[in-house]
């Protein structure tokens, strides 16, 4: 692959390879990975790109205060009575037909409207997996954030009408809390509304699982 010479300071993409440039007293890294267009000049390869993007939000992640096992946790036992009047929650929580990723519970507020509900789930994976690992999906937004001091993302969908919004709280090694905030009346909450109802039901969620620990 041919490639235009280096100008002073710049970051020069030469096949599939880094190396170290250093240009007019600059030291600069030659990020892995490249493609070309027509011409032969090289501009970066976006999955790899995204790849170190996503690797540098898991290195913005908190370090966790604390292990708090999840280990036969019924996850409909994480949010408490007063809790769930916080929470506008008015239904007895029940445990979804169709869990997802594993043990998970449905809350419904659904009195008056705008209706929404919370799925409040625990899963066997380590947090950082929605950014490096085989949870990572290109179609989500994802954002590093803490939940009382836990590392934790912010992960949602940005295109269409907002629906949901997923907070993910990494509890322990290989252990996440995740809790949804659903609407279920459509276009009743902009998508920052329910990252923050996600987010303080998490908390709630933590706090519960705290006393347990």
């Amino acid at each position: 692959m041919r490639t235009r010479p280096p100008r002073s300071g710049t970051v020069v993409y030469t096949g599939r390879r880094s190396r170290l440039l250093v240009t007019g007293g600059v030291l600069t890294l030659a990020l892995a990975g490249c493609a070309t267009d027509t011409g032969g000049q090289a501009f970066p390869d976006e999955p790899a790109l995204a790849s170190v993007t996503q690797g540098a939000k898991a290195s913005a992640l908190p370090a966790r205060p604390a292990e708090l096992s999840l280990q036969g946790v019924d996850p409909c036992a994480l949010l408490t009575d007063p809790q769930l009047d916080q929470l506008k929650i008015n239904s007895k929580p029940r445990a979804a037909a169709e869990p997802i990723d594993g043990p998970t519970c449905v809350f419904d507020s659904d009195t008056a409207q705008p209706f929404h509900g919370y799925y409040v789930r625990t899963i066997t994976a380590d947090v950082e997996e929605w950014f490096t690992g085989k949870r990572r999906k290109n179609s989500m937004t994802t954002e590093p954030t803490a939940v009382g001091g836990f590392p934790a993302i912010r992960n949602h969908r940005d295109a269409g009408t907002p629906g949901d919004c997923e907070t993910l709280v990494g509890v322990a090694q290989g252990q996440t809390l995740a809790v949804r905030a659903v609407a279920v009346t459509a276009g009743a909450f902009t998508m920052p509304q329910l990252c923050e109802m996600s987010a303080q039901a998490a908390d709630s969620a933590l706090q519960t699982l705290k006393a347990r620990n």
